[in-house]
């Protein structure tokens, strides 16, 4: 689909088609069945996320253009907005193709629980993943997939719950369950809803695995702020800190984890972006022939 097709959007859309996509939607959430959207009515609010996004791809690649794939696409919200702004061609990918409502987009359809991307090797130059990773059950397994259908230098976005923002620390502390993650019910399978997240990724290990998948040039931004938190930041702020650089004096010198690869991607999550921030928006470059294994990190809120 190109930007000239992309004009077809959600409002061109004949009304009846619209409403049986939705009907399809609401349907699955009624009978359980997976998804990797979620209906209006959930709760979250998605779209500090897509900016964050956005912003996230014009700062990785501000004259972007070639060949991009979303995967969990869902009702396509992301890539209209991508269309919008950049000259791609672009390729959806979700667990099933009736939830699109953007033009005449097809989905390729693909369970990455148990399947590989339907792509051939270095495919697309932009690849984004919102809020999915957390839905799967080998998370690493997705990030090299997705490492393998980009071209060396080719970048990837991707965004899941900031699971060790202060709320979701001291709600893991009293209750014993980071924040947008709950106990399950058994036998249900609803991936597409809160109750659904199986797998807390931090960011430390999602910019380990994306290191270990083959990316470099790591960057992380938040959506945006928990205002509600700033009290308890001012509040823990000095106690963090001691007790962070005390651990990380430990680890250095006691245990020997640090070096200067990882060091970095350690001191981010104590940083008062990622204490306060509600959504990791991550941002990466598939390493070419000949890059350097390092990478660096920095850290931008994108409200």
């Amino acid at each position: 689909m190109n930007p000239e097709t992309s004009a077809k959007i959600e409002e061109d859309r004949p009304a009846g088609e619209k409403a049986a996509r939705e009907g399809a939607r609401k349907l699955a959430y009624a009978r359980g069945e997976t998804s990797m959207t979620r209906l209006p009515t959930e709760g979250l609010s998605t779209g500090a996320i897509m900016r964050a996004t956005i912003n996230k791809i014009r700062e990785l690649a501000p004259q972007l253009r070639g060949d991009y794939l979303d995967v969990g696409a869902g009702n396509g919200e992301l890539i209209d907005r991508v269309l919008r702004e950049f000259p791609v061609t672009v390729r959806a990918c979700d667990y099933r193709d009736d939830l699109m409502t953007v033009g005449d987009l097809r989905v390729d359809v693909a369970d990455l629980n148990t399947e590989p991307l339907p792509y051939e090797d270095a495919s697309f130059d932009l690849v984004t993943c919102t809020e999915v990773i957390e839905h799967l059950e080998h998370f690493r397994s997705a990030l090299r997939e997705m490492a393998r259908v980009l071209r060396p230098g080719g970048f990837l976005v991707i965004t899941t719950p900031n699971v060790l923002n202060l709320r979701s620390r001291l709600r893991y502390l009293f209750f014993g369950f980071f924040n947008m993650f709950g106990p399950l019910r058994l036998g249900d399978d609803r991936h597409h809803s809160t109750h659904g997240h199986i797998n807390p990724v931090s960011y430390f290990y999602l910019a380990h695995a994306l290191h270990t998948a083959g990316f470099t040039d790591i960057t992380v931004s938040v959506d945006k702020f928990q205002r509600r938190s700033l009290f308890s930041l001012a509040l823990l702020w000095l106690p963090i800190s001691v007790i962070s650089a005390f651990c990380l004096s430990k680890e250095r010198r006691k245990y020997q984890t640090l070096d200067p690869e990882n060091e970095v991607f350690v001191r981010e999550m104590n940083t008062v972006d990622l204490l306060l921030g509600r959504t990791l928006v991550v941002g990466c470059r598939r390493r070419r022939e000949g890059d350097r294994a390092t990478d660096v990190a920095r850290s931008t809120v994108f409200a």
